[in-house]
């Protein structure tokens, strides 16, 4: 039988067919310059330009992918000064992508995490989640996390639904700029939801697929996944380079497991590699060897730093602008959420009616749950935005 269209997908598809030159893709979440045009970073440009000059082989990589990536890769998440790191108990594998890093990881789980197959979600959470786990074969179950009358954070209901969870279940939470929210926990509440976590002896996977993109600060950004490995939470982490350094279609990720100790991560390092054997046998190079050589290269992670660094300011100046230009056009409701809410995309608010509305009478497409890609906004077209959500909301 015929399988239903993609929703994000189908988004970008109705765009392309409209006709109005005004119209807005705000649906899919890849970076846009502030001309609405794709962006590729210059320290990529640099190291491509590099590669090429190497004239290197295009040999098979490992199971486990580019030494030089996975490396840099668990540096990047952990810190060049992680006791994890220099005890030698993670182990980190090249993967397609934050996708296909997630559902290796759900793999693994499902078949060597024991004690529990329920695996519970943020609500809401990143539409792919739920497919992954579940056809990883876990049992999908969720947590509070989004509170609609606040559009932002249900903290007490996310503390009061951790600790009802059974011990020993996994429990999802994205690192940063959660997606599709906006909405992060501040530092003192990640270190209370660390600390319940650890009380129910919940396994912790982290999604982090912005790492200085939300902040700009990719320290900052990975704060609560070094947090909770100095608790004492053995993690598994999911990385994605899609967003960070712009490579979407070079599908560069990693996937790192944080062991007991050195022996056990050798173990779990030869399990991993029995499961991706069958589903692609090894990751594509091209891409790893870009991001390997940026973050292996003083001058060109310097410029890197310093892209990442002006691509979340563009996406925090746009949320700016769009609460500004609400105020003028007159708007009483309180836009305060789109400028406190963090990275690529803002939930807000916009009911299912109100988005269609949107999309009919101003051309504006977004996903039905109201979520925006603040990429698609720029200081152009951030007027007619507010314009038409003004003329929606009244």
């Amino acid at each position: 039988s015929m399988g239903p269209p993609d929703p994000i997908l189908g988004v970008t598809e109705a765009f392309k067919r409209d006709t109005n030159p005004k119209k807005m893709n705000l649906g899919v979440g890849a970076y846009r310059d502030d001309q609405g045009k794709p962006f590729v970073l210059d320290c990529v440009r640099k190291a491509e330009a590099l590669i090429s000059s190497k004239q290197l082989d295009k040999e098979y990589l490992a199971i486990g992918g580019l030494g030089d990536f996975t490396k840099s890769c668990a540096q990047l998440a952990l810190g060049a000064d992680s006791e994890v790191l220099k005890s030698g108990r993670n182990i980190t594998v090249q993967t397609i992508s934050g996708t296909g890093s997630l559902r290796i990881g759900a793999n693994f789980l499902s078949r060597f995490h024991s004690a529990s197959r329920d695996v519970y979600l943020p609500t809401p959470s990143w539409g792919n989640h739920t497919p992954i786990f579940r056809d990883a074969g876990m049992q999908l179950k969720a947590y509070r996390y989004y509170d609609p009358s606040t559009c932002g954070f249900d903290f007490k209901g996310t503390l009061d639904d951790i600790s009802k969870m059974p011990e020993r279940s996994v429990i999802l939470l994205h690192a940063c700029a959660h997606n599709p929210t906006g909405v992060d926990p501040k530092p003192e509440q990640w270190k209370e939801i660390a600390d319940l976590v650890k009380k129910r002896d919940l396994l912790v996977f982290f999604d982090m697929a912005y790492q200085g993109f939300a902040s700009g600060d990719i320290d900052r950004d990975a704060w609560a996944v070094r947090h909770f490995i100095e608790q004492g939470h053995n993690i598994v982490l999911s990385q994605s380079f899609a967003k960070n350094m712009g490579l979407y279609g070079e599908r560069v990720g990693g996937l790192t497991l944080v062991c007991k100790d050195a022996e056990e991560a050798k173990r779990v390092e030869s399990q991993l590699k029995i499961l991706i054997r069958p589903i692609y046998s090894n990751p594509p190079m091209n891409g790893a060897r870009i991001a390997a050589t940026i973050l292996n290269t003083t001058e060109l992670y310097n410029i890197w730093l310093e892209e990442v660094h002006c691509m979340a300011n563009r996406i925090i100046k746009m949320r700016e602008q769009l609460a500004a230009n609400l105020k003028s056009e007159g708007s009483t409701h309180n836009w305060e959420h789109v400028t406190d809410q963090i990275g690529m995309f803002c939930f807000t608010g916009l009911k299912p009616d109100q988005v269609e509305r949107l999309t009919k009478e101003f051309s504006v497409y977004m996903t039905k749950d109201g979520r925006i890609s603040m990429a698609g906004v720029t200081s152009g077209n951030v007027g007619y935005l507010a314009h038409g959500i003004h003329a929606v909301t009244k």
